[in-house]
């Protein structure tokens, strides 16, 4: 009878598992066919023609400390900066829950 529970518990997250990750790739891919000539710009070129319209005098008063050699090391480097961040959590939360079972004494 537990076993039946255990199974059937183990087949709900497999189900929520495959929701959300069909979930997270239709949110990546759908933008690029509902919306097909459109420029995905960042934010910060959004910022500086924003900010150039509202006072076309503006100077910025901060340099920055490295500049990347070009647009394809600034995006590698963007990029590392996220998986280092998405490791970092992943490892925080496996943790907690890892201490989580030590404690209500189930086998990890």
């Amino acid at each position: 009878m537990q076993d039946e529970a255990v199974k059937q518990t183990k087949k709900n997250v497999a189900v929520t598992n495959l929701i959300l990750v069909l979930l997270v790739v239709a949110l990546t891919v759908l933008p690029l066919f509902v919306v097909r000539d459109a420029e995905f710009g960042g934010a910060d070129g959004e910022a500086e023609e924003l900010i150039a319209e509202i006072n076309p005098g503006y100077e910025p008063w901060f340099s920055p400390v490295f500049e990347p050699p070009s647009g394809e090391i600034e995006s590698l480097l963007f990029v590392l900066q996220a998986a280092i961040g998405a490791g970092v959590i992943g490892f925080g939360l496996g943790y907690l829950k890892g201490a989580r079972r030590k404690v209500d004494g189930k086998a990890v």
